[in-house]
């Protein structure tokens, strides 16, 4: 029914007078007929009724966050110090400016890559890439802090932010411990690059390298479920390695071990599956190498792999949303099978990596840079379902910053037309924020550690609602892929003081005042609506 249908259906259901007489009267016809008429309507016999129960409640949030993966190694070493300023303001700053919009996404995670020095290898490395290549800490019994300068440089920014919450996470071990001497797999599916007699210089490693930044996390291996080897070519593109469910719980065991018997707070979470089906199916493409039913794998008491009776070890499992976003069935279908099984095992989830690649059934490319709002409502609906249906309680991004043409970035960094990962862009380059970083943004400027979220529904087309709550406060983020349309909170008296921040094709985090019965949600937008309890 269009707009003007709803305006005739409504003026007749409140003066409960007959259709039939003007079933032929053409919608526009009827316009006129009821302005003629001098026909007034109720505020808000239009508006889209927003009902919730803050009382009825799911997960417990924890974080939003992002990599510092590979443009922040160059960015926070070369680039101009007001440049770098900007970014780390957009990324982590709480603060408003003096009309009350957003100066930033606030940010509660910060994801650091530990890397394995492939960078001091150069060109023997085999990663073709330099921005793709990591510097270490330690090499051959020697520890060097200045590494990773550019890196450190956003971690210390994220502090000085107030970020809750520090990760670091590995691609590879460092390379003196893998057994090819590299920071690159063998390209077999399922066969770890590392040399089992360093165990416990390994275990040392990481304990050192968590207690010096300070870890809140530490994520020892990412994307098991991928063989990171080189192509035909004989060339990689990334630091990386697979490694199968035997190999990871022997390892985590030990980690965790050594971490508790040293008393260090640093929590280890894993497995950073792929995709998230790895986590729960039982049947799948990686069966055969032992790279799937990770829930049950190191969750169950009865595995031979349990790592739920570890101090060090979250209880919780990470994934990346990666392939299994379109269509909307498969969406929806993936996360609640997910939920179901980790609720199963009694673990919590974190939807830990994401950016837009493939084809995702016609439905968006990964390739191709998109500054504007076509991105960012996907990439919208993919939170919601990630939070709502799968449970998540942290939602992380890939690359903070890109240099690349592809949908790969929160912020970029071009030089004109030069786009990629190249020394036109290593240096110095323009700043280009997204929709997508505003969008983003929408969730974690509000959504702050510690709320739960609630029930909430909607009754509109192409609209979708997700709430949260602390005690003082409720946040309600709607996304909307659809036309233009009014909302209310019955619940919500009239006068009580709403606060809106809309992200859309003009505005990015825009605030404004609202009235509880008269919210306008724009089309194709994401609207942040905020109000205190009492």
């Amino acid at each position: 029914m269009n707009f003007s249908n709803q305006i005739i259906m409504a003026f007749f259901k409140t003066r409960k007078m007959n259709l039939n007489k003007f079933l032929n009267i053409s919608p526009y016809g009827a316009l006129w007929l009821l302005m003629g008429l001098n026909v007034s309507f109720p505020t808000n016999s239009l508006a889209q009724k927003i009902t919730l129960d803050p009382q009825k409640t799911f997960q417990t949030m924890h974080s939003f966050g992002a990599s510092d993966c590979w443009s922040m190694a160059m960015v926070g070493k070369y680039f101009p110090q007001e440049k770098k300023n900007k970014i780390a303001e957009w990324l982590f700053s709480q603060e408003k400016d003096a009309q009350g919009n957003p100066k930033g996404i606030g940010l509660s995670m910060w994801r650091f890559n530990i890397g394995a020095g492939s960078t001091e290898q150069g060109i023997e490395s085999k990663i073709t890439n330099e921005w793709r290549r990591a510097e270490s800490f330690y090499s051959e019994g020697v520890w060097d802090w200045k590494k990773q300068e550019g890196q450190q440089f956003f971690l210390q920014a994220a502090k000085k932010y107030g970020v809750p919450y520090t990760l670091g996470f590995l691609n590879s071990s460092p390379v003196q411990m893998t057994k090819n001497g590299l920071a690159i797999g063998s390209g077999k599916l399922g066969e770890w690059n590392f040399n089992p007699d360093k165990i416990n210089e390994w275990t040392d490693y990481l304990l050192k390298v968590s207690a010096h930044f300070k870890f809140n996390y530490l994520s020892p291996f990412n994307e098991p479920q991928w063989d990171w080897g080189p192509g035909k070519n004989g060339k990689a593109s990334q630091e990386g390695t697979p490694i199968n469910n035997t190999d990871l719980a022997w390892a985590v065991r030990k980690l965790a071990v050594h971490f508790e018997s040293k008393g260090l707070k640093t929590s280890i979470v894993i497995p950073e599956a792929g995709q998230i089906d790895y986590l729960y199916q039982k049947n799948s493409n990686r069966k055969n190498v032992q790279q799937d039913n990770q829930i049950e794998t190191f969750f169950s008491p009865t595995s031979p792999h349990y790592l739920g009776n570890l101090k060090s070890v979250e209880k919780l499992v990470c994934g990346h949303s990666y392939f299994t976003t379109s269509p909307e069935s498969l969406l929806i279908k993936k996360r609640n099978d997910l939920h179901t099984e980790a609720e199963q095992y009694k673990v919590g989830y974190w939807q830990s990596e994401y950016c837009i690649l493939g084809e995702n059934a016609g439905e968006i490319k990964g390739g191709g840079v998109d500054l504007g709002m076509k991105t960012a409502l996907y990439v919208a609906n993919l939170i919601h379902a990630d939070l709502v249906n799968a449970h998540a309680s942290s939602w992380s991004w890939w690359l903070s910053v890109s240099a690349n043409d592809f949908k790969d970035g929160l912020i970029y960094i071009f030089n004109q037309d030069q786009k990629g990962e190249k020394d036109a862009n290593k240096y110095d380059a323009e700043l280009f924020d997204s929709k997508l970083l505003w969008t983003l943004g929408n969730y974690s400027r509000f959504i702050r550690p510690n709320m739960q979220r609630i029930e909430v529904n909607i009754d509109q087309e192409k609209c979708k609602i997700s709430g949260f709550r602390d005690k003082k406060k409720v946040v309600l983020v709607v996304v909307n892929q659809g036309e233009s349309f009014k909302a209310a909170i019955p619940e919500v008296k009239t006068n009580k003081k709403i606060e809106a921040y809309t992200t859309s094709e003009m505005k990015n985090l825009a605030y404004q005042q609202v009235n509880a019965s008269n919210i306008q949600i724009p089309k194709q937008s994401i609207v942040t609506l905020v109000y205190n309890i009492k």
